[in-house]
């Protein structure tokens, strides 16, 4: 079981930028990592361990963003945010043409970084998800229009609902914190309580319990650290 919060690279060359930014990151509950050029940027990038996704400035010393990006998806296909100064059009077609995830333009609230990442994260585990459940005809979820079939019977689900049953389904059996699947269900937690979960939790088990026609827990409370998404063994 892996607990650790998702791990930030930021490849900023002001300090100053860099350090709001980072300090931003942690206060939400990531891991951050910061460096300063793009040359150390891909040797990040392209080892063994590479983040989980990274913010990558376009302007940077010696090697800049579209060419560190370019390089690095021939060895990762990790989410990648590019940040600028420079709002051209062709600019923003050649990023996302490269592979980046998704573009944010300077000057920036922090806050909206933090937001987009966690949208950006949020969406890479629902394409995981939606890639396990294709394989696996027992939960299907479908992204494009919140539709939820479990053994060939729809679920009607909230918007939250559907994000929280991505995450659990995503990684079967793996326990996942009240704060882990709040990051992943609300754009902005910082005025939301963890105990909001329980009460999606709750509706969540109803509704496949009733779905499903059978007294199966198809989610796990596991005291004191989370829930579990645990589909029965037949």
């Amino acid at each position: 079981m892996n607990d650790a919060p998702p791990r930030i690279l930021v490849v900023e060359d002001e300090p100053d930028i860099a350090a709001v930014v980072i300090d931003y990151l942690r206060h939400s509950g990531f891991e951050a990592e910061h460096v300063a050029d793009g040359t150390t940027a891909l040797q990040r990038l392209s080892g063994p361990t590479p983040p989980d996704l990274t913010l990558l400035d376009i302007m940077l010393p010696g090697m800049d963003g579209l060419d560190v990006l370019r390089q690095a998806r021939r060895h990762t296909d990790r989410p990648v945010i590019l940040v600028t100064a420079r709002v051209e059009e062709v600019d923003r077609l050649i990023g996302l043409e490269l592979g980046a995830d998704d573009y944010i333009c300077k000057p920036f609230s922090p806050r909206e970084v933090v937001a987009r990442v966690r949208t950006v994260l949020r969406r890479t585990a629902a394409g995981d998800a939606s890639a396990a459940a294709a394989q696996d005809p027992l939960l299907v979820l479908d992204e494009a229009f919140w539709q939820v079939m479990l053994r060939g019977t729809p679920v009607a689900l909230t918007p939250r609902e559907f994000r929280l049953l991505q995450a659990l389904a995503s990684q079967r059996g793996r326990i996942f914190s009240r704060a882990q699947l709040l990051d992943m269900a609300y754009d902005d937690t910082l005025d939301v309580n963890e105990r909001a979960i329980d009460s999606h939790i709750k509706n969540l088990r109803r509704k496949l319990r009733a779905a499903d026609g059978s007294d199966h827990e198809w989610i796990r409370s596991v005291y004191g650290v989370g829930f579990s998404f645990e589909p029965p063994a037949d």
